[in-house]
């Protein structure tokens, strides 16, 4: 009855120790609420103006660049 109330107090442990480090991982931005981004509901919108040689391209380091909004959610207010 010991190990088993042990196993679960270290499952717990464990389980809560991965939900802290992965929640105080560095966010990714939010898409901002103003006229540019206005109206963007689908990656093509993203692509005009974040792509390379555009007005704001992704760094080279940046994730698959073929779904932003998994990562990027609308700023709310």
């Amino acid at each position: 009855m010991k190990s088993s109330i042990s196993l679960i107090i270290t499952v717990v442990a464990v389980i809560l120790f991965l939900f802290f480090v992965s929640s105080t991982g560095k966010k990714p931005p939010l898409i901002p609420r103003d006229a540019a981004h206005q109206g963007i509901a689908a990656q093509e919108g993203c692509i005009s103006c974040h792509a390379p040689g555009k007005t704001s391209p992704l760094i080279d380091t940046h994730p698959p660049k073929e779904q932003c909004f998994v990562c990027h959610k609308v700023k709310k207010g």
